[in-house]
């Protein structure tokens, strides 16, 4: 199996074991701990944790979600750029359509772009200054209640305006 086949069974392997918990501001506190594979987001809606696979190798950016058949409902994969800039995403040889939520360098929401086509090669623009993209399962950002303002956790967000907390 060559490089790309090894990756492509990685990501799927990380998105088949998604778990989302939600949880109101009011109704329990939520532990500022961060993990590699997990990311969490807060808003308005309470909060959202989802398991990930870490995009963050030129190669591991450009593979992203492709040719993945299927993702668990509350899995998805974190771009992580090394510095904020201009992204674009498109949707080329990706089989699920995705909602693509684009964070600024304090991992801020600034842009959620939802239900992106499968196979569409149109140029997905983020919002200026992206240094993180969190793609998720089409249609649930909005579901959620995602949108700019929300706030990411973790543990590669280095500037966060939601910190992890102090291991």
């Amino acid at each position: 199996m060559g490089k790309r086949g090894r990756i492509a069974q990685r990501v799927i392997a990380a998105l088949a074991l998604g778990v989302l918990s939600v949880t109101s501001f009011a109704g329990s506190a939520v532990a500022q701990t961060c993990s590699e594979d997990r990311i969490t987001l807060r808003g308005d809606f309470g909060t959202a944790s989802f398991r990930i696979a870490l995009a963050d190798t030129p190669g591991e950016r450009s593979q992203g979600l492709m040719n993945v058949p299927q993702m668990d409902r509350f899995a998805g994969m974190l771009f992580v750029y090394e510095e904020p800039g201009d992204v674009a995403f498109w949707m080329r040889n990706t089989l699920i359509p995705l909602d693509m939520i684009f964070a600024d360098e304090t991992g801020t929401v600034r842009k959620v772009h939802s239900n992106a086509v499968p196979h569409d090669e149109t140029a997905i623009p983020g919002a200026p200054g992206t240094q993180f993209v969190l793609e998720i399962n089409g249609g649930l950002a909005e579901t959620l209640g995602i949108a700019p303002g929300t706030e990411m956790l973790h543990p590669a967000i280095e500037d966060a305006a939601w910190p992890c907390a102090a291991e």
